[in-house]
């Protein structure tokens, strides 16, 4: 089971929005007590009001209270379009005046100019009491004024304070959220960036992370990080260094034992010494090109890396046409029949890493096509805008091989022979993906023999120009 990663976007977000998800609720409890209380307590006032109203119809004589009230003025203090109001009234003695005893005998004891307000339930039906403590007489004598009223304004009230507290709730959780979010996000795109720029780097591109706008508790974190690729950096710098005096300095030696090998085959020999030095000679042979294959890729890697040169407009039929010269001869010895189909195709890139992809891939089509072959070298211009320069050959193919394994460097087919050394095709990618081009291998016509076509997008070759370092 893979073990779940920690992320340092989800704790923000969790700490910034787990005290909203407490906080919020109670905003909305303080705004709904904010705004059912006023409610509530006119509500209130209206029942003291018709209290009141009652007290001052109340009339003593010899201590003994009485209630002349009319029938219409009853009806008045009981109007009301939401609630039933009801009301009752009795003397010191407790004797009722007026309105239900039920409600009557709901009032608590209670003093001279006292007000009690309590919820209930009469005559099965929930109901808000307000009871008035009137005085009656002699000291201590006290009347009972009550008021009762259904709760259907009070409930209405209740439900708009909600409705208001959970809308004044929601309308300051959301901007909090989406705020947080923001912020989180904000906070993340500097280390977002550093990701993306660590995820683009590769052996040929080991550029610095760009510090600016990281935070400071990640900005340890990115300096290391461009330390060790400044380190290595240097380590590839010097390992393409040495390859490249290596094989410089093998080329002279190796040389001088080339072409000892061919004059020593030249002249007479023994005949029991003639295979040594076929072998000796093929071997020079092989070393020679090994050493210049090992150059150029020293060559291709390092302006990879580090380009001085600016790319250069050229036209691949041009440069076809440029180097035709150099391998007629070998074809002809190899008994192979080179021909050219040129059509004008333009390119951005370095003219002398161009003429070393295009002649490994002439090389290797006369190391392994065999003889009686045509190998035709093509450039053309498709229909998207694309450069295209394409090496194919009518012999053998490569049967029994995975195609993509030939890229790889020292990676040689089953039967090939000649003195190639498997790194051909590894310079060719290697050229190709820093002029922003695709190399592919294909069936050649009528699917015999071999074609490796190189592809140059058009714009690509600007793109990796601009992306190298200079």
């Amino acid at each position: 089971m893979t073990e779940r990663q920690p992320s340092l976007r989800r704790t923000l977000l969790v700490w910034l929005l787990l005290p909203l998800v407490v906080l919020i609720p109670l905003t909305a409890a303080l705004i709904y007590e904010l705004a059912s209380d006023p409610a509530l307590s006119a509500l209130d006032r209206a029942l003291t009001d018709t209290a009141v109203a009652i007290s001052q119809i109340i009339e003593l004589h010899d201590n003994r209270a009485t209630l002349p009230l009319s029938e219409q003025t009853a009806r008045a203090l009981r109007a009301d379009l939401v609630d039933e109001t009801v009301f009752a009234v009795g003397d010191a003695d407790g004797r009722l005046l007026t309105g239900p005893a039920a409600l009557l005998g709901l009032a608590p004891a209670i003093r001279a100019d006292d007000w009690r307000f309590f919820e209930t339930v009469l005559d099965g039906k929930p109901v808000r009491v307000a009871v008035h403590g009137m005085h009656c007489g002699d000291a201590g004598r006290v009347c009972e004024i009550v008021v009762a009223e259904t709760l259907g304004k009070r409930n209405a009230a209740r439900r708009a304070a909600l409705g208001a507290a959970w809308v004044g709730a929601a309308v300051l959780a959301l901007p909090l959220v989406i705020l947080a979010m923001l912020a989180v996000n904000r906070a993340m795109r500097p280390l977002n960036r550093a990701a993306a720029e660590v995820e683009s780097l590769t052996p040929q591109r080991l550029e610095p992370v760009e510090a600016h706008g990281v935070p400071r508790e990640a900005l340890g974190f990115v300096h290391a990080l461009n330390r060790l690729l400044a380190r290595l950096q240097h380590a590839a710098a010097a390992q393409r260094a040495f390859i490249a005096d290596a094989a410089h300095q093998l080329r002279t030696p190796l040389a001088v034992v080339r072409v000892e090998a061919a004059q020593a085959l030249a002249t007479p020999h023994p005949e029991d010494l003639h295979p040594n030095l076929e072998r000796l000679h093929a071997a020079a042979e092989r070393g020679a090109r090994l050493a210049q294959q090992l150059l150029a890729l020293a060559r291709a890697e390092g302006m990879a890396l580090a380009s001085t040169q600016r790319a250069q407009a050229l036209d691949l039929s041009r440069l076809a046409a440029g180097v035709a010269d150099r391998w007629l001869q070998p074809s002809l010895d190899a008994g192979q029949d080179l021909g050219f189909d040129l059509r004008p195709a333009r390119v951005d890139g370095h003219a002398v890493l161009l003429e070393e992809l295009l002649g490994n891939l002439i090389d290797n089509a006369i190391e392994h096509a065999g003889p009686d072959v045509r190998v035709t070298i093509r450039t053309w211009t498709d229909g998207d805008g694309n450069a295209c320069l394409a090496v194919e050959d009518d012999g053998r193919g490569v049967p029994g091989e995975a195609p993509e394994l030939l890229w790889q460097r020292f990676r040689r087919g089953h039967d090939a022979g000649g003195t190639g050394s498997g790194l051909g095709l590894a310079i060719v990618a290697d050229i190709a993906r820093l002029h922003g081009a695709s190399a592919t291998l294909e069936a050649g016509e009528a699917g015999r023999g071999l074609r490796v076509v190189v592809r140059f997008a058009r714009g690509a070759a600007e793109r990796a120009q601009a992306s190298a370092p200079t």
